[in-house]
């Protein structure tokens, strides 16, 4: 159940230039609600008189013994710029959480899982790994960059799993995009998860397509509202015209129309 929140800053720490890392609890040291990997909140940025809109933020990880959750921030505009400077002790009001969540196999712990982040799309992909390794699996992950500098938590990710790395540069990892990474050659998986720029996940979801391997997306469509009023989140499907935030924001690829 999605609940309105004030939480309170306990740690912000800058990554790299453009990457901030915001963790929260509560202010009243009652339990964080729940959350499931592939959900995301909505922030309101009092501190920008410029945001008059909130800011979906996919859940990065929850820390269950520190009762905090962790936002993975990319400052783009006026918006997010402000959520990183945010200071300890902080108050910021969360809608949480929205949205529908990654499908866990039932079956069969030794499945080869692959998540793959681009960007911020690496965000949702720690929550996952932790979770699915919490449940017996052993999922690996590949992550995608421009260069070396904005590959990032690569030592939060080893934590769960094996890390795969490219950068278009070649500064880290194999040079390339992610669908050019030797270990889609190498090992057969029986499914892939990704988030990140759309062009990114449609080339991952066509390689999972020619290659029979089921996948689920996580859309990054702009939901400003979270609940389906505004309507700016709209994608097509087989199905009809859906809001994102409701409806997703996480889907199998044989629900979307990006392959023929």
């Amino acid at each position: 159940m999605k609940k309105m929140l004030d939480l309170v800053v306990t740690e912000n720490g800058q990554l790299n230039q453009n990457y901030c890392l915001i963790k929260l609890t509560t202010t009243d040291n009652a339990l964080l609600p729940d959350m499931y990997p592939g959900q995301f909140v909505e922030v309101r940025v009092d501190s920008s008189p410029t945001t008059y809109l909130r800011r979906p933020i996919s859940v990065n990880f929850v820390d269950k013994d520190k009762n905090e959750l962790w936002l993975l921030v990319q400052a783009i505009g006026d918006g997010t710029r402000a959520m990183c400077e945010y200071k300890v002790n902080d108050i910021v009001n969360l809608l949480l959480p929205l949205g529908n969540t990654f499908s866990v196999p039932t079956k069969d712990k030794k499945q080869e899982l692959l998540l793959i982040g681009g960007g911020v799309g690496t965000a949702p992909m720690l929550f996952l790994g932790a979770c699915l390794k919490t449940q017996g699996f052993s999922p690996k992950f590949l992550l995608g960059a421009r260069s070396k500098n904005d590959l990032l938590q690569l030592d939060d990710f080893r934590k769960y799993g094996e890390v795969f790395c490219t950068t278009e540069d070649g500064s880290f990892g194999e040079k390339g995009y992610v669908t050019d990474h030797t270990v889609l050659k190498n090992t057969h998986f029986s499914v892939i998860y990704t988030c990140g720029p759309k062009p990114m996940m449609m080339a991952v979801a066509k390689y999972a397509h020619d290659n029979e391997v089921q996948c689920e997306v996580s859309l990054e469509n702009m939901m400003a509202c979270g609940f389906g009023v505004c309507l700016c989140c709209v994608e097509k499907t087989r199905e009809g015209n859906i809001c994102v935030c409701t409806e997703g924001p996480v889907f199998n690829i044989d629900k979307l129309t990006w392959i023929n």
